[in-house]
């Protein structure tokens, strides 16, 4: 290299290598021309390359069982059958054997707004009904509560997205974690009324609240409205996570009722999933407010309405007749009202200046009709 001009300690020091470096090079130059400064294991395969016969044991496995599951997620199920691979392995592997395809997407542009920053400070609520058992059985609601600073989430089943699957969604939040300052959820009306308040409520200065809304002011928790799906992005991507993930778990565990689907939520997936989605709080202040003592759940997570007290001292409920008995002389006069309540187990109590009414379900009287004299 000398004869080009250059010495090899200025080649060396252009290059950011040593002058020995430089002496190897040249000497390899002259032995074997320009192919002898390709490094020597070019070519060759990698000393850490899986063996053929375990690249088709995993290929096998995927194409038999896991044929519509992602890279990341196949990977980790394969490790629990022994057969430990890379995702990023495994991704190779199915392009190179034209089982799975690159899926070009072009990605708009999302301002990203900034997490809360205490576990507890905001939680975002939300229903996703989809084909949960790939029609084991009828369609269903996945409830999903997923806390906006960690990312902490909690989800349960129901038939359908109602007040009552909304309440024992937020029932089981609160046993587990605690009381949440608020609640980001859709301006539905099973959330949040959007109705008129009635002449009554308005001549006794009050809002009109669905259950939901009572059981959350019982509570103290902000019910804050999303008026778009975008807005409350990180329950609907975790829902996305979910339908792809959990639905393939409950195929593999072979769980088809909405019981054995709960069970399984709460006593290994949801554990597993937090373990490995859930991220720190910028601050580690849990700001949820746990309950004492004296808090009855089951008389906040409830539907109440007020009836009038007939003269015979029953009330009229859902087409049912509730007879009120006489308890030790206490008891409402006609044309008051009393206050109904019906529980999430379907149970009904009365009251009346908060005192519980003893009652017992008659039969209608039937009416006959008057024949023409």
């Amino acid at each position: 290299m000398e004869s080009q001009g250059l010495t090899n300690e200025q080649v060396a020091q252009i290059l950011g290598v040593s002058k020995r470096q430089v002496q190897r090079w040249e000497k390899r130059l002259r032995e074997g021309g320009i192919a002898g400064l390709r490094h020597g294991n070019r070519g060759k395969p990698s000393g850490n390359r899986k063996e053929e016969e375990f690249r088709q044991r995993v290929v096998s496995r995927y194409r038999e069982r896991y044929g519509d599951f992602g890279s990341t997620f196949a990977s980790e199920q394969l490790a629990k059958e022994g057969l430990e691979v890379d995702h990023e392995t495994l991704r190779r592997w199915l392009l190179e054997e034209g089982i799975w395809a690159r899926k070009k997407r072009r990605k708009p542009y999302r301002s990203r707004r900034k997490r809360r920053a205490c576990f507890g400070e905001l939680v975002q609520f939300d229903g996703s009904p989809h084909d949960w058992f790939e029609g084991r059985r009828s369609a269903c609601c996945l409830m999903v509560m997923v806390d906006d600073a960690t990312g902490i989430t909690y989800a349960r089943f129901s038939e359908q997205e109602t007040s009552a699957a909304a309440m024992q969604l937020l029932w089981g939040w609160v046993e587990q974690y605690g009381i949440p300052m608020s609640l980001y959820c859709d301006l539905k009306n099973g959330y949040k009324t959007l109705r008129e308040p009635t002449l009554e409520e308005q001549l006794a200065g009050k809002e009109p609240k669905t259950a939901f809304e009572r059981a959350c002011d019982k509570l103290g928790v902000q019910i804050v409205s999303a008026y778009s799906p975008q807005a409350k992005g990180r329950v609907e991507r975790r829902n996305g996570i979910l339908q792809d993930r959990l639905v393939k778990e409950l195929r593999l565990a072979g769980i088809c009722t909405i019981e054995e689907a709960n069970r399984y939520l709460w006593e290994t997936f949801l554990p597993q999933f937090n373990e490995r989605f859930a991220v720190e709080a910028e601050d580690s202040q849990d700001v949820h407010v746990r309950c004492t003592k004296e808090t009855k759940l089951k008389e906040i997570f409830c539907f109440e309405a007020n009836r009038v007290v007939q003269k015979d001292y029953t009330i009229y409920y859902e087409r049912q007749v509730l007879q009120i008995k006489n308890d030790k002389g206490f008891l409402p006069r006609p044309k008051q009202k009393v206050l109904v309540r019906k529980y999430l187990d379907e149970t009904i109590s009365l009251f009346h200046e908060n005192r519980e009414l003893k009652y017992e379900r008659v039969t209608p009287a039937r009416r006959t009709k008057q024949r023409a004299g």
